[in-house]
C-alpha cells in the first residue's frame, strides 16, 4: 500500500505502467480491502500468504480476504483455544493459529503457537486479524515486549513504559513512551540519548522514543498500545 502511495504521489505514475501481474502479501495484518484494492489499481492477481513466525516460511495462502487460508499440507497449521492448549476444529470467536508438529520434524509432540489470533465462525482457518502475548507485529516485524523491559531496566530512572503503535496512513508507526522517576531526567539529553541508543538496537525498524513530562515513584510494567486494534494483550487468559 505504500508503494502504491508513492506512485501517485511521489513519481506520478499510474501503477498499470508497471505490467506487475501478481503481487504477494505477507508478513503483516493487513488493512480491510486492501487486497482489492491492490488487485484493481495494479489490475493484477494478489494473494495473502502467512508465513511462520518462527522461520518466514510460507505455510498457507489465501486469494481473498473473505476466504479462509488454505494449508500448503494438511495438519500444518491448525487452531488453538487462547487460554489453554486446546486444538480446535473452527473457530468460534477468537482463536489461536498454531504449527502443528507435520509443520517441523523436531517439534515431536509439541503445538507451537504463532501469538496471531483469528476470528470466527468460518469455514476452515480464518487469515490472521489481531496478535496476543509478549510480541507485537510492527511493519511485518515482531517486537519482543520482555526485551524491551529488560533493556529499559538497565537505565537508571526509568519507572514505566508504553509502546503506542498506530497506522494512519499506509505504514505502521512505532512510539516508545518512557517515563522517569526524577524530574531531573526528563530534560537531560544525556539520558535521551542513552534511550534512543538503546532501542536502536533492539529493532531494525524506526522506534521513535518519547519522554513523558511527569515522573511517577511507582515502576509499573510496560504497556502497550495498539491504536490499530491489532493486539488483543500479553496474557491470554484475559483475552475474550
Amino acid at each position: 500500500m505504500d508503494l502504491l502511495a508513492r506512485l501517485h504521489l511521489e513519481f506520478l505514475l499510474d501503477p498499470l505502467d508497471l505490467g506487475l501481474r501478481h503481487i504477494v502479501l505477507t508478513g503483516e495484518i493487513a488493512s480491510k480491502r486492501t487486497l482489492g484494492h491492490l488487485a484493481g489499481e495494479f489490475d493484477a492477481e494478489v494473494h495473502e500468504v502467512y508465513s511462520s513466525p518462527f522461520s518466514g516460511g510460507a505455510l498457507a495462502w489465501r486469494a481473498a480476504e473473505d476466504e479462509p487460508l488454505t494449508p500448503l499440507a494438511d495438519g500444518l497449521l491448525r487452531l488453538a483455544a487462547l487460554g489453554k492448549d486446546e486444538l480446535l476444529p473452527h473457530a468460534s470467536g477468537a482463536a489461536e493459529l498454531v504449527i502443528t508438529p507435520a509443520g517441523h520434524s523436531a517439534l515431536g509432540d509439541a503445538v507451537l503457537r504463532t501469538g496471531q489470533v483469528a476470528r470466527g465462525p468460518a469455514d476452515g482457518i480464518p487469515g490472521p486479524a489481531h496478535t496476543v502475548g509478549d510480541h507485537v507485529l510492527v511493519r511485518g516485524v515482531w517486537l519482543s515486549l520482555p526485551r524491551i523491559g529488560r533493556t529499559l531496566t538497565k537505565i537508571d530512572g526509568v519507572a514505566r513504559w508504553e509502546l503506542g503503535v498506530s497506522r494512519q496512513g499506509t505504514l505502521d508507526a512505532a512510539v516508545l513512551t518512557v517515563t522517569f522517576n526524577r524530574a531531573s531526567l526528563v530534560g537531560n539529553p544525556m539520558w535521551r540519548s542513552r534511550l534512543q541508543e538503546a532501542v536502536r538496537a533492539l529493532t531494525p525498524i524506526s522506534l521513535a522514543v518519547e519522554i513523558a513530562p511527569e515522573v511517577t515513584e511507582t515502576p509499573s510494567p510496560g504497556m502497550v498500545s495498539d491504536l490499530r486494534g491489532h493486539h488483543l494483550g500479553r496474557d491470554r487468559a484475559l483475552v475474550t
